[in-house]
């Protein structure tokens, strides 16, 4: 049986969004119920930034191989959804409207959410303020690819108690090596970082190496 791939508009707080929802694959996926809901976001808007981006991609299909039901949308403004660029708080409220949805879609299930570049800021902050406003059902992991150093403030991350993964390029003009290294030393436990090898910010030559350690982190059950 091929899993499901289902093409959606959400309405977010600026009109609609446009939205996959993506269930789990590969051999131990077929038949079975997804164990875990996951929130993708992708990259700058105003820079090419859509669900469809490559690292975007592979994120989401790591996450399916180890067992997720995932759902990528459009911040406002980008191809189908509606409204204009906000500059982050809007599209912090576009991401916690998609998690509202995946949320409700998937209530039984566990969630965590990730994020590429301005994507893994906007689910960082998301995540943390959830957790700060006291919520029952706290997100079980947050994933940060391509974390931008060089742009935006991160200091909530040193009070911040969810369990933080990092998968980095060694190559990152917007977040240098050494810079993130330093910021992630300042970060509240339980955190994790990963380098790969790879060529620059959008992992060139590398990118099945980021879908392994993607799925690597989804089959974690807790990170000590």
């Amino acid at each position: 049986m091929a899993r499901r791939i289902e093409s959606l508009f959400l309405e977010g707080p600026a009109g609609r969004l446009e939205a996959l929802l993506e269930e789990p694959e590969g051999p131990e996926a077929e038949n079975a119920a997804p164990r875990e809901a996951c929130l993708v976001c992708h990259p700058h808007p105003l820079f090419g930034g859509t669900m469809h981006n490559k690292v975007v991609y592979r994120i989401a299909r790591g996450m399916r191989r180890a067992g997720a039901v995932v759902l990528r949308f459009n911040f406002r403004g980008v191809n189908l959804s509606e409204g204009e660029h906000a500059h982050g708080p809007g599209e912090m409220e576009d991401a916690r409207c998609a998690l509202a949805f995946l949320r409700g879609r998937y209530p039984e299930l566990p969630y965590s959410m990730a994020g590429f570049s301005f994507g893994s800021r906007i689910i960082m902050r998301l995540g943390c303020k959830i957790a700060g406003e006291g919520e029952d059902r706290k997100p079980e992991r947050l994933i940060a690819v391509g974390f931008p150093t060089t742009m935006g403030k991160y200091e909530y991350l040193a009070h911040c108690g969810l369990p933080k993964y990092f998968v980095h390029s060694s190559i990152d003009v917007h977040g240098p090596k050494a810079d993130l290294e330093a910021a992630f030393a300042g970060f509240a436990e339980p955190k994790q970082l990963q380098f790969i090898d790879a060529g620059d910010h959008f992992f060139a030559g590398k990118l099945a190496e980021l879908e392994d350690a993607i799925a690597a982190i989804g089959e974690k059950r807790a990170l000590e």
